[in-house]
């Protein structure tokens, strides 16, 4: 195994570290710009690579880490450069690196160096004997599928428990990489987890008997493990069933005890698609489903599923109402001046009127102009429990040309609510930009409860703009969602086996 401090680069890392810093020389012309890529602080593990990018003269012999040679890359490849050197490293296991910088050099032969420079960022080696294990905290810990980022953040993998412990075999900047199963790994931000210290064992469980059974509110799934392990869940349909993999669990249930009080679930089973997988099905009883949560108590694993609402009408129905952004975060702004808050508040108070008119419950993210955190905002839905969660909010555009109304949804289980939206909503003569699924917003995110984004109109746009910013617009809007969320309602009394029962509109 080669040290980091061997080889020819010896003599200029011990000179660096006695100075504390590189004191740029005559020859250190010869290297413009050395970095890791990406640029940004990493740890690594067996087969993982590293990658490097020096800039600097043409023609030049470059090495870095171990005196590895780096390759000058045809001016073709780099838009028409010259000097563009990269080079890549597979880590390789009992090689080891506590986060240092990684050094460059410009070689004069195998022995002498004319030029050396550190990257900016710093490179962990991660031994696969020592594994570094985590806790997720807080009330809102996620995962992300990979390391994208957008205006919405990460794409999400899924929210999980407080406490679940994670076991880390990378980092790129500040999420970590999580192995999860066997050929199986999500990402996990830094701010969300805590680090433990070494000495932990990779997390693994048998599962224990499980157990389904009822209260007045929900029904419930308990599968008891060792130790709080990662999940994933998904609400499928045609047929309607929730599917949760537990990461790092084996099966040792050797039955499941169905108890009294059951209303919502059907014949739970389980399956073991993979050694480290354990997948619960659970068939639901209604098309529709209604939401559900999975949370630990000690180290069991409890899922609760909501069940529908006793009548499937507004009147005395829950509805959580979101006025988008407010305070200090305005929005989108028209040219003109008028603004997202100012105008999704407006039209969230006249849907309010409208919903209570017609004899439900509707509890407001925000009455006011304040400023509202969309993770408090997810929090207190999630306390207060509404059947039905909408969020309102005007779309902008870099073109003013763009305009229409679309509606979004998560979770395919809840496209019925956001679709039955868009629908009355295309009533107004506004023009249709879509029913839009997947979408990563983070009032789309919760699980508990059907829910639907609606972006209402472009106030980009000068003829949308003019459409928002009449309150007599404004009311017809108001009225229209919420015919949108009676006709969800009567088609979730309607559906059956075959399930929804609506059809796409055609578009303007």
């Amino acid at each position: 195994m080669t040290s980091f401090f061997s080889g020819p680069g010896r003599l200029w890392l011990l000179v660096l570290l006695l100075l504390g810093s590189w004191s740029p020389a005559p020859a250190q012309a010869l290297i413009e710009t050395a970095e890791t890529v990406p640029a940004v602080n990493q740890w690594l593990g067996p087969g993982d690579r590293l990658q490097v990018r020096l800039k600097g003269r043409p023609g030049q012999r470059v090495t870095f880490f171990k005196n590895l040679p780096m390759t000058e890359l045809a001016p073709s490849l780099v838009k028409g450069q010259r000097g563009i050197y990269q080079g890549t490293y597979v880590v390789q296991p009992g090689d080891t690196l506590q986060n240092r910088p990684i050094l460059f050099q410009v070689m004069r032969n195998d022995t002498v160096a004319l030029a050396a420079a550190f990257s900016r960022t710093k490179v962990r080696f991660l031994s696969p004997n020592t594994p570094q294990l985590a806790l997720t905290k807080g009330a809102l810990a996620y995962l992300n599928y990979g390391l994208g980022e957008d205006r919405l953040g990460g794409a999400k993998f899924g929210y999980l428990d407080s406490a679940v412990v994670l076991h880390l075999t990378g980092m790129v900047g500040n999420q970590y990489r999580v192995r999860l199963a066997e050929n199986q790994q999500a990402w996990v931000p830094q701010d969300v987890v805590r680090l433990l210290p070494p000495g932990g064992f990779v997390p693994a469980s048998l599962t224990g008997s499980c157990s389904v059974s009822g209260d007045s509110l929900y029904d419930y799934v308990q599968v008891p493990l060792e130790t709080r392990l990662p999940y994933r869940s998904q609400l499928l349909t045609n047929p309607t069933r929730l599917v949760v993999d537990i990461f790092g669990a084996t099966s040792n249930t050797n039955w499941i005890t169905q108890r009294g009080g059951i209303r919502e679930l059907g014949d739970v089973y389980y399956e073991q698609p993979q050694p480290d997988v354990f997948r619960l099905v659970l068939p639901l009883q209604h098309a529709q489903a209604w939401g559900y949560g999975i949370e630990y108590r000690g180290t069991t694993l409890r899922i609760r599923v909501k069940r529908p609402p006793a009548k499937l009408t507004l009147k005395g129905l829950t509805i959580g109402l979101d006025a988008g952004h407010g305070g200090s975060n305005v929005g989108a702004t028209s040219p003109s001046g008028n603004q997202e808050k100012v105008l999704t508040l407006a039209i969230a108070q006249k849907l309010r009127l409208e919903l209570e008119k017609a004899g439900a419950k509707v509890l407001m993210t925000r009455e006011a102009d304040v400023s509202v955190e969309n993770g408090s905002r997810v929090l207190r839905m999630r306390q207060l429990n509404p059947d039905l969660l909408l969020s309102i909010h005007v779309n902008s555009s870099g073109s003013a040309a763009v305009q229409g109304t679309s509606t979004y949804y998560r979770y395919v289980a809840y496209r019925p609510l956001a679709l039955a939206i868009y629908n009355e909503v295309l009533k107004t003569g506004l023009k249709g930009f879509g029913n839009v699924g997947s979408f990563n917003f983070n009032l789309n995110g919760p699980t508990e409860y059907p829910n639907a984004l609606i972006e209402t109109a472009f106030v980009s746009n000068p003829d949308d703009e003019k459409r928002l910013v009449d309150p007599a617009f404004q009311q017809q809007l108001a009225e229209r969602i919420r015919a949108g969320v009676e006709t969800f309602l009567k088609g979730t009394q309607a559906k059956g086996p075959r399930g929804w029962l609506l059809h796409e509109p055609a578009q303007n």
